[in-house]
């Protein structure tokens, strides 16, 4: 385990997992029933399509609360693996290179893990001109950080654990899914986002495992109940004065990313050249900002289609250490 706990490619990890399980469909996974009891914090929602809300949601950032990153091109830098260093080059990603050697520009964005990085780290960047992406997991949790380190009374992955809505676990990693059809997981991970996100300044939010449903969950997750789910956090998040990265959702091969768009702000994919789902994002393209992360392919195989759809590209390493080739 690294210091900032689980780290790596969701998108390769679920390559992983389908070669090995044949991504059993829900109906033939292990059934969980949901606790009946939330925390009195707990908001009810109300089910609804995501579509039907299209019209109420802004699609810019002259017309919304939070920040929403630009169309065009929007150098980033992608850092998980421990606390960034803002005095380091290679994690600051202020001294990458080009394609063709030239220097890249410095990143303008920066997403890095909401827990492991301080509010003082936020607002140093911040004072670079920059904007900052929070990292946290909602689909999945592991017993990665103390009290300590998420500066709370009792863990994030304790409360799941007290509350029964930990599954089965996530293949290859030392993590349990989450049943997000429990008010009391909608309560913890919203509470997770106020406190490491909201709290600490960041302007927005990376949702990692928010297409757990395509996974082998063991709770037989539907569609239905993930983008329930994901719109609560959603308007939630909206609420805090923070925007919604979504990520991955051309994972899904159905019509998840197209139904999640009037509600991200911008879209964080893996490997969509290497597993050939880019066109998945169609519903984004010349609305929303599109970050793409590929581990294993050279910019020379992807930036040509990434820059002819719009997508801000780079190649990454798999530990996301820092080290960044970028497109053009």
């Amino acid at each position: 385990m690294v210091a900032g706990g689980r780290r790596g490619p969701r998108r390769f990890r679920l390559a992983v997992v389908c070669a090995v399980l044949a991504c059993a469909a829900p109906s033939a996974l292990v059934g969980a029933v949901a606790i009946t009891v939330a925390p009195a914090d707990a908001a009810a929602v109300s089910p609804g399509s995501v579509a039907a809300r299209a019209g109420t949601v802004p699609a810019t950032s002259s017309s919304t609360r939070w920040w929403v990153p630009p169309l065009g091109d929007q150098p980033w830098q992608w850092e998980l693996a421990n606390p960034l260093d803002l005095s380091d080059a290679k994690e600051m990603g202020t001294n990458d290179r080009l394609p063709d050697h030239a220097r890249a520009p410095a990143p303008v964005i920066y997403d890095i893990d909401g827990i492991i990085n301080p509010a003082s780290t936020v607002s140093a960047l911040h004072a670079l001109g920059t904007h900052v992406v929070c990292y946290v997991e909602v689909g999945a949790a592991g017993n990665y950080y103390s009290a300590s380190d998420e500066g709370i009374a009792t863990t994030y992955y304790d409360q799941f654990e007290a509350a029964g809505v930990l599954g089965g676990p996530v293949a290859g990693w030392p993590e349990r899914y989450l049943d997000i059809r429990s008010a009391a997981t909608v309560a913890i991970v919203e509470s997770m986002i106020d406190q490491q996100c909201a709290a600490k300044g960041f302007d927005a939010v990376e949702t990692d495992i928010d297409e757990e449903y395509h996974s082998p969950n063991t709770f037989g997750l539907t569609k239905a109940d993930e983008e329930h789910y994901m719109t609560t956090l959603a308007d939630y998040m909206h609420q805090l004065g923070l925007g919604w990265w979504i990520k991955n959702p051309d994972d899904t091969g159905d019509g998840y990313a197209t139904d999640m768009e009037p509600l991200a702000d911008a879209v964080l994919t893996e490997q969509c050249n290497q597993y050939s789902t880019c066109s998945a994002l169609s519903a984004y393209f010349g609305k929303k900002a599109i970050f793409n992360a590929e581990y294993r392919r050279r910019p020379s195989q992807f930036c040509s289609n990434d820059e002819s759809l719009g997508i801000n590209g780079a190649e990454f390493n798999l530990d996301l250490t820092g080290i960044r080739k970028p497109c053009p």
